[in-house]
């Protein structure tokens, strides 16, 4: 098995005594340049040197998306913007957005994390990988290409959209690692079923995908509609972009650079540590960065943690994949319900197809969902009884998985609208 680097199978001991160093410094860098967070730990009546081991980080506060947003958009980065030499941001879809600030030092850390990460996945310099998440402020394209050619993998810049130019540079570069978000590489599995491009005819072997939740029946579709292995990757722009976690063949967890990203895993309710193999909200800690470093940042994505050895021999601690998160959890009728819970139900059918859009409403003071579900062409009939019965047969199998009643509105093929970036899911219409 090919590592990256030492630090991807160190012992435990050498590695807490590494992560204990990492965080003495990380607490006393950020209370000496960081007004926000010297704040926080005065009125805690914490000083640096009450930080002593990784049993002391749970005295440290919480940041969250929000503080970002307050402090719009430099007041938490912990050099000045003489010393910062790229920024990314969010895209701010649902207030100011999050901006993030790297050091010569950190886009070094980044490249590095995202190498490791794609030798980890099984990509070598020998492979030529097809980009497709966006390049911009957005920090999908940029991280895999920096990491990429770190490695010294070929890369092909083409970044998102584009799909039948995708997927002729596929055939004629004969492109091997294929890096995108799930939803769009289904989008580009429909695209090449349109244009009859077969998967013989693609040299692909590779994809690494991230940047949505997605099921363990999603990967499954992936891998048999492009007839690679479909591999999650994990990152987010506030902690560093891509590079933070990612799957090795196995499959089974994704290795979390833990060296560099501690991770907890924590009740999102009343904000405890949770013992390893318990789901919660995943929290993580960055114990190297210099430009924007962030004590106990709550993603909001809900996983679980695995510190047992992996069948690849590294020691980097496994986060389960993504099921879901926290702010993406919609609560109707008191009833706690993920988008994921429903994309899982679908793909189990062979009638449909993994594309659907979940309307919420408030009518008479009652919350409604309506499951918009795109059928299958070969099952799309003409015939109403046909159509009724698979309604049903979808309503039933949705009702049983989340407990209460929906509305589906069966929809022909490519009625729901497909994106090269994150799949836009719910619309909820409801007021509070």
């Amino acid at each position: 098995m090919r590592y990256y680097d030492a630090y991807e199978n160190l012992s435990v001991e050498d590695k807490i005594t590494v992560q204990s160093e990492r965080l003495r410094k990380l607490v006393h860098t950020v209370y000496q340049k960081v007004p926000f967070y010297r704040k926080k730990l005065d009125q805690l009546g914490i000083k640096p040197e009450d930080i002593n081991e990784l049993s002391d980080l749970q005295k440290l506060p919480f940041t969250t998306k929000q503080d970002l947003r307050n402090n719009y958009p430099f007041g938490l980065f912990a050099l000045s913007t003489d010393d910062i030499v790229r920024l990314h941001a969010s895209s701010g879809t649902t207030g100011r957005p999050t901006v993030v600030g790297y050091s010569h030092a950190d886009i070094q850390l980044w490249t590095h994390m995202v190498a490791r990460t794609l030798v980890c996945a099984g990509v070598s310099r020998n492979d030529l990988i097809q980009i497709a998440y966006g390049y911009g402020l957005f920090t999908g394209g940029l991280g895999f290409h920096y990491g990429a050619e770190k490695l010294g993998t070929t890369v092909i810049p083409i970044s998102g959209g584009n799909t039948r130019r995708q997927i002729q540079l596929m055939q004629d570069f004969g492109s091997t690692v294929l890096a995108c978000t799930p939803s769009y590489a289904l989008f580009l599995a429909e695209v090449m079923d349109e244009i009859k491009v077969h998967t013989e005819d693609l040299s692909l072997r590779i994809g690494i995908l991230g940047a949505e939740p997605w099921t363990e029946n999603m990967r499954k579709q992936i891998e048999s509609k492009l007839n690679i292995k479909a591999i999650d990757m994990y990152g987010l722009s506030e902690i560093i972009g891509p590079g933070v976690a990612v799957e090795c063949e196995h499959q089974q967890g994704l290795h979390i650079n833990d060296d560099h990203f501690f991770p907890e895993i924590i009740d999102p309710d009343s904000g405890q540590v949770l013992p390893d193999g318990e789901k919660g909200e995943l929290v993580l800690t960055t114990l190297t960065k210099e430009g924007l470093p962030l004590l106990r940042y709550r993603t909001r994505d809900l996983t679980r943690l695995n510190r047992e050895r992996c069948k690849c021999g590294r020691t980097l601690v496994r986060m389960e994949k993504c099921t879901g998160r926290t702010d993406d959890m919609l609560i109707i009728r008191g009833v706690n319900i993920f988008p994921s819970q429903i994309e899982s139900v679908l793909l189990e059918m062979r009638e449909t197809q993994p594309h659907y859009l979940l309307i919420v409403d408030r009518i008479n003071n009652l919350d409604v969902l309506e499951v918009w579900v795109e059928i299958d062409s070969p099952f799309f009939s003409d015939e109403i009884r046909e159509l009724e019965s698979l309604s049903a047969r979808i309503k039933n199998n949705i009702e049983s998985t989340l407990g209460i009643g929906v509305k589906v509105k069966l929809v022909e093929p490519k009625t729901i609208e497909r994106t090269e970036g994150k799949a836009k899911r719910v619309i909820d219409k409801r007021t509070f």
